[in-house]
C-alpha cells in the first residue's frame, strides 16, 4: 500500500505492476529530454539577437523537427503495444474469481468451487483494532495463491463500480448486466488494498478491496475448511 508522502507508484506485487512502473519511467525520461531541449532552444531564441532577411526557408530544420517527433512515438508505442499484450487475458487461469460490486460493499464467488462465496464489507471505524487500517480493512478479505494466473470477473449488482488494486495494476469497471474480464499473478506474499474507482453514490470511499496473499498449500487449506 500507498505510504506517507510517497510522490511515486506503490510497489509493483505482480509482473505487470512491474512493467507499468517501468514504462512510467522510461516515458518520464523522454518527457524530460523534450523539455530540456525544448527549453534551451527557446531561452537561445530570446536571448539570440541576430537576424538574417536570407533566412525564408528551412528544409533542413523541417525535416528534422517531423521525423524526430514520429521517432519518439514509436520508442512509447512499442513498449505500450508490448504492456498490452502481456495484460490481455489468461487463457490457461488457475483460479477464476468474481466481483460484483453493491451498494455499498463488494461480493465474491470462487467460481472452480461450490458454495464459496461471501460478502466483504468494511470493518467500521468504532470495531478496529491497532494493526487495521482505517477505510481499507475488511470483514472477510480475498485469499488468492501466489505465482498463480488469476481470472477476474467483475461485474455490478446496481449502478457503475470500479474494481482497483493499485499494487497489482489491476482497473476493470464493474457494469450492470456485462462481465467485465482482467487477469493477474501476485508476484509475493502479503495483504494488498485496493478501493471501488468509481464515483458511485454517497458511500463510494467506504468500498474497501483486501486481499490476502498465501502460498497455494495455504490456500488449499483455506478452501477446504
Amino acid at each position: 500500500m500507498t505510504t506517507w508522502l510517497n510522490m511515486s507508484l506503490q510497489d509493483g506485487a505482480s509482473p505487470i505492476m512491474e512493467q507499468l512502473v517501468f514504462f512510467h519511467d522510461h516515458v518520464l525520461m523522454i518527457m524530460l529530454m523534450i523539455t530540456t531541449t525544448v527549453s534551451y532552444m527557446m531561452i537561445t531564441l530570446i536571448r539570440n539577437k541576430q537576424t538574417s532577411r536570407f533566412m525564408l526557408e528551412g528544409q533542413m530544420i523541417e525535416t528534422t523537427w517531423t521525423i524526430a517527433p514520429a521517432m519518439i512515438l514509436v520508442f512509447i508505442a512499442m513498449p505500450s503495444l508490448r504492456l498490452l499484450y502481456l495484460m490481455d487475458e489468461v487463457h490457461n487461469p488457475s483460479l477464476t474469481l468474481k466481483a460484483v460490486g453493491h451498494q455499498w460493499y463488494w461480493s465474491y464467488e470462487y467460481s472452480d468451487f461450490t458454495k464459496l462465496e461471501f460478502d466483504s464489507y468494511m470493518i467500521p471505524q468504532e470495531e478496529q483494532q491497532e494493526s487495521t487500517f482505517r477505510l481499507l480493512d475488511t470483514d472477510n478479505r480475498i485469499v488468492l495463491p501466489m505465482n498463480s494466473p488469476i481470472r477476474m470477473i467483475v461485474t455490478a449488482a446496481d449502478v457503475l463500480h470500479s474494481w482497483t488494486i493499485p499494487s497489482l495494476g489491476v482497473k476493470t469497471d464493474a457494469t450492470p448486466g456485462r462481465l467485465n474480464q482482467t487477469s493477474f499473478s501476485i508476484s509475493r506474499p502479503g495483504i494488498l488494498y485496493g478501493q471501488c474507482s468509481e464515483i458511485c453514490g454517497a458511500n463510494h470511499s467506504f468500498m474497501p478491496i483486501t486481499i490476502e496473499s498465501v502460498p497455494a498449500k495455504y490456500f488449499i487449506n483455506w478452501v477446504s475448511k
